[in-house]
């Protein structure tokens, strides 16, 4: 007989990526976590573990990661409270799950992958005006080989958007992907991470062989001209220009009412927002040296002064700033996610091993109409991508180079091999 050699190389031969993931409805967590083992009978070590628990289970959830530790294996364990819960469940439907008890889990084996789970629950941030050096120094890592992160924050975090600011300041050019937890009334914060319940921030930054792809739909479309701000305190704009002309954003706001249809009319009595446009927000120029159209982040309008016409606004302006009113609805927020996810389908490579959606829970059954809304629109260009997620305070996504706090948007991250 003819010996075999040995190749001990092959023995230590990464197995191919997958992803397996469960969805569970049971009322109980003992139930739940029954009901997710049994879907996922059969997988083998993880690298990364995403789980998302509705609030339901709140009262138990220190409970959870060793309830379901003791029988899976992962590397890395991250994961949050929602409002609602996004999963796919044993017959492989992605569902959205408002307003019920429900667990979801994803497991994901990344052959290649260079992945940097972190907690932060720091009684201040770093200086925004400082160096970046403070901020990777809580997170634990550097930019190097990273290309995305996966960022879940607290409720009762103090000073969200300064948080985002400062990885976006020391992380720049990377994606973040994520939202705020839900809320609840048990003694203890909203997040999971390695085996703890915890508040602050978790996320994990992901590198190697593998990048994390961003889709923001923001759920609105623009009406009447872009304007640009000529007076403003704070976060209220006195006056804007179209051309020579100057006049108050109320009577730019009149001005656009005629032009519109009665449906139309109706919606900007509870459905108008701004469109706020920065400089770093702007697109690369198309082919022929125009230039490039402006791309606006949707904030609310949250106050008028009928004495003068102002508005306030959901952020800080500025003198200069490109703006333009913003109608929310259904339709629109259905063709929007179907050019945005045409357009990550048709990026290089190849078909996502997993989708991930933070979305306000405004954009469920009631905005649509229907169950499933957003998940729906996935599954047109992903027919069988397992899709995890859940229903958000704020969703975090980029808007061009920066990234931003949301409202009404789905925020989603595709796991993408590197091409």
């Amino acid at each position: 007989m003819v010996a075999i050699p040995s190749f001990p190389w092959l023995a230590r031969r990464e197995r191919p990526a997958w992803c397996r993931s469960a969805l569970a409805r049971d009322p109980s967590l003992q139930g739940a976590v029954d009901g997710l083992i049994r879907q996922l009978s059969g997988a083998g070590p993880a690298h990364l573990a995403l789980l998302f628990a509705s609030a339901s289970y709140a009262s138990d959830l220190p409970r959870l990661l060793p309830l379901l530790q003791q029988r899976l294996q992962a590397r890395h364990w991250i994961g949050c409270v929602g409002a609602g819960i996004v999963g796919t469940d044993a017959e492989g439907a992605a569902r959205e799950l408002e307003h019920e008890p429900a667990l979801s889990l994803t497991l994901l084996h990344l052959p290649g992958a260079r992945l940097h789970p972190f907690h932060l629950d720091l009684p201040a941030l770093p200086d925004l005006d400082g160096p970046a050096e403070p901020w990777r120094a809580a997170v634990g890592a550097g930019n190097e080989e990273m290309k995305g992160m996966l960022l879940l924050i607290d409720p009762a975090c103090q000073a969200i958007n300064d948080l985002v600011g400062g990885l976006d300041y020391a992380y720049p050019q990377l994606p973040k992907i994520g939202g705020v937890a839900g809320q609840h009334s048990a003694p203890h914060g909203s997040l999971l991470f390695a085996d703890q319940v915890c508040g602050g921030a978790v996320g994990c930054l992901i590198g190697g062989a593998w990048r994390l792809d961003p889709v923001l739909a923001q759920g609105c479309r623009p009406i009447g001209p872009v304007f640009e701000v000529e007076q403003a305190q704070r976060n209220v704009v006195l006056q804007v220009s179209l051309g020579e002309e100057r006049r108050s954003p109320v009577q730019a706001l009149q001005s656009i009412l005629g032009g519109l249809s009665p449906e139309e009319r109706e919606q900007v009595k509870d459905s108008l927002l701004l469109g706020v446009g920065r400089s770093d927000f702007s697109l690369s120029e198309p082919e022929g040296g125009e230039p490039p159209a402006p791309a606006f982040l949707v904030r609310n309008l949250i106050g008028v002064d009928p004495r003068n016409g102002a508005v306030a606004v959901g952020d800080r302006m500025r003198i200069g700033q490109k703006v333009q009113f913003q109608l929310r609805d259904a339709a629109s927020a259905r063709e929007e996610s179907r050019q945005l996810l045409l357009e990550q389908q048709r990026r290089p490579g190849g078909e996502p091993l997993a989708g991930l959606l933070f979305a306000c829970l405004g954009r469920g059954r009631g905005f649509y109409g229907q169950p499933d809304g957003d998940v729906s629109l996935c599954r047109e260009r992903f027919a069988r991508l397992p899709i995890g997620g859940v229903f958000c305070n704020g969703e975090i996504g980029p808007v061009g180079a920066s990234t931003h706090l949301h409202g009404y948007a789905a925020s989603w991250g595709f796991l993408v091999p590197e091409a």
